[in-house]
C-alpha cells in the first residue's frame, strides 16, 4: 500500500502516467519486450506478467539482494509469464518494479521517499524496513513451526523490506495510515476513490476492496513464514481494522475476518 501511494503521488506530480511503460523510465531494462509493454497500471493492478520473486534463486540469493537494482539484475531477463492485461496474477517483483520506477524518477531511494512522502506525514513512527542487521527496538521475533517446536524466522527473511513488502509496523502506526488515507493527506480523495475501486478482481491500485454498500472496505493482508498483517478500512461505517501477528499466516487475518463478520452495519 506504501508504494501504491508513492506511485500515485508521483503520478499526481507528473513524473509517471498509469499507462507509461517501464522502459520509458528505466531505459537500460534488461527484458526489452517486457519494458515496452508493462505499464506503470499493470503493475499497480498485478496485470504485467512480472512473475514472482520467491523461490530457489530467490533463497540462494536471499542476503545479497539489497537494492531494488540487485533483484532487477537478478531477474529483468525473465520472460513475461502472460500477456500484459491478460491476467490478475499477484506479482511482488511486479511491486519491486515499482520501487525502482520510483527511486529513478524522484531521485532518491525508495525507503528515503517512503519515509519523507508517506511515514512522517501520517505520523508514523514506528514504520520503516531497515536491515534486519540493524538495532531496531522492540522489533519482534517472526515464529514458525518446524519439527514441533517454535523456532525464529530469521533465516527466511530478506535482508530488508522493499517496496514489495517485508517492512514492519504497528497496530497504531497502521491505524494512522488508515486516517491518512481518509482525511487526504498523502493522495488526494479523488485519487483514494480510484485507487480503492475494483479495477480487476476486487482490486485497486495497491489496495484490496471487498464488500457492498456501507460493508465495502478496502486494505491489503500481507504474509510469510513468521508474519501476517491485514489491514481494513470501512469509510462509510468509520471502523478501521488492523491486526498484526509474529506467528504464520492467517493467524492475524482470522482476528480481523472474526471482528469484521460480526461489527455493527451501522455507522
Amino acid at each position: 500500500m506504501f508504494t501504491a501511494v508513492a506511485t500515485l503521488q508521483l503520478v499526481k506530480a507528473g513524473k509517471l502516467a498509469l499507462d507509461d511503460p517501464i522502459g520509458k523510465h528505466l531505459s537500460d531494462y534488461p527484458n526489452k519486450d517486457l519494458a515496452s509493454k508493462v505499464t506503470v497500471r499493470h503493475l499497480l493492478t498485478h496485470t504485467g506478467g512480472t512473475g514472482d520473486i520467491f523461490g530457489p534463486e530467490f533463497t540462494k540469493n536471499r542476503l545479497n539482494l539489497r537494492e531494488h537494482s540487485d533483484y532487477v539484475e537478478l531477474y529483468g531477463s525473465r520472460a513475461l509469464t502472460h500477456e500484459p492485461g491478460a491476467l490478475h496474477r499477484y506479482s511482488n517483483y511486479g511491486y519491486i518494479l515499482l520501487g525502482a520506477l520510483i527511486e529513478r524518477v524522484s531521485g532518491m531511494s525508495y525507503r528515503d521517499y517512503v519515509r519523507s512522502r508517506v511515514l512522517q506525514p501520517a505520523g508514523m513512527k514506528s514504520t520503516d524496513s531497515l536491515p534486519e542487521t540493524e538495532n531496531v527496538p522492540n522489533r519482534v521475533t517472526g515464529y514458525m513451526r518446524r519439527n514441533a517446536a517454535w523456532v525464529s524466522n530469521a533465516d527466511t527473511l530478506p535482508w530488508s523490506g522493499t517496496a514489495a513488502g517485508g517492512g514492519y509496523s504497528t497496530v497504531g502506526d497502521l491505524f494512522r495510515f488508515a486516517q491518512a488515507l481518509e482525511s487526504g493527506k498523502l493522495i488526494s480523495k479523488m485519487m483514494l476513490a480510484d485507487a480503492t475501486r475494483s479495477q480487476v478482481q476486487q482490486y485497486g491500485y495497491g489496495f484490496g476492496v471487498q464488500g457492498e454498500g456501507r460493508l465495502r472496505s478496502y486494505g491489503h493482508a500481507g504474509g510469510a513464514p513468521g508474519m501476517n498483517g491485514d489491514l481494513r478500512v470501512f469509510p462509510q461505517l468509520g471502523f478501521v481494522l488492523v491486526g498484526l501477528s509474529n506467528l504464520d499466516p492467517p493467524a492475524a487475518s482470522r482476528l480481523v475476518d472474526f471482528f469484521a463478520l460480526r461489527m455493527p452495519a451501522t455507522p
